[in-house]
């Protein structure tokens, strides 16, 4: 990105094209990620709550499984109606695709992923573009309703790939590492500060982000009221609702402000 602050809502949305290289760098090295880890590296706990490192790829792992084969997500979702009542379609469903591989080893899970991910990455570009875009996520969960676009378009294009890098820098901080960082993770953060901005209702702030996936953008119209400076990968970690584990330095008005310390968007 320019270190002039642009409107974060002419971030272009990734297309088709783009999306297929940027899924594949990242599953390029979430694989290089977690093949690095030792035995008692499996059994550490993420910011994913109730989670081990094992259970999230595990959810991941299912996750590209389902995408060639839908019928199998229909199935895990009337499963955990059953047997996790007390969870929403999506929690439950993510509780059940572990819980289908929950004796598989970790080293066995790498080996599940790299087989189910690239079909999962043919499947959808194999799906006509005008069905992409018609055919909605919140028939299956109504939580999709919250998304800028619930189209299995913005599924293949953005929240696939966010969930994947997401995952993998939580990894990384349950393992007190660093992130490795190379061109595709700033395409992965622009789509972030994107549907930040497409759902900003509070005055114009400007968000600084440092490091190789980082750039100013300003939220809003107007002079900004606020200014956001944080690590690029800290601002992820914000919005996710994770912890932070550097500093968000945020100045200006009190009450934009507020809405920067409470901003969202979907992972």
């Amino acid at each position: 990105m320019a270190t002039t602050t642009s409107s974060a809502r002419a971030i272009p949305r990734t297309s088709g094209t783009r999306a297929r290289l940027v899924n594949e760098a990242e599953l390029r090295a979430t694989l290089s990620t977690f093949r690095e880890l030792s035995d008692e590296d499996w059994r550490r706990p993420t910011h994913c709550t109730g989670w081990t490192v094992r259970d999230m790829l595990a959810h991941t792992v299912g996750q590209y499984e389902e995408l060639p084969r839908p019928w199998v997500a229909v199935r895990r979702i009337r499963r955990a109606a059953r047997t996790h009542p007390d969870l929403g379609r999506l929690d439950g469903h993510n509780e059940i695709q572990i819980e289908d591989r929950q004796a598989v080893p970790g080293r066995e899970l790498i080996g599940a992923l790299a087989h189910f991910a690239p079909q999962a990455l043919i499947a959808l570009r194999r799906v006509p573009a005008a069905v992409r875009r018609r055919t909605r996520l919140s028939l299956l969960y109504p939580e999709a309703r919250a998304l800028p676009d619930d189209s299995v378009d913005y599924l293949g294009s953005v929240l696939v790939v966010r969930d994947t890098w997401m995952h993998r820098v939580d990894l990384v901080d349950a393992l007190g590492a660093d992130v490795l960082l190379d061109g595709h993770d700033r395409e992965i953060v622009d789509q972030v500060v994107l549907d930040l901005a497409l759902a900003w209702t509070g005055p114009a702030v400007e968000i600084d982000l440092h490091g190789p996936a980082g750039g100013r953008r300003l939220l809003g119209i107007g002079t900004p009221a606020a200014t956001l400076r944080a690590d690029a990968l800290d601002f992820a970690r914000h919005v996710s609702g994770r912890p932070v584990r550097g500093r968000l330095e945020l100045e200006g008005d009190a009450g934009a402000r507020e809405a920067l310390t409470g901003a969202r968007v979907v992972f």
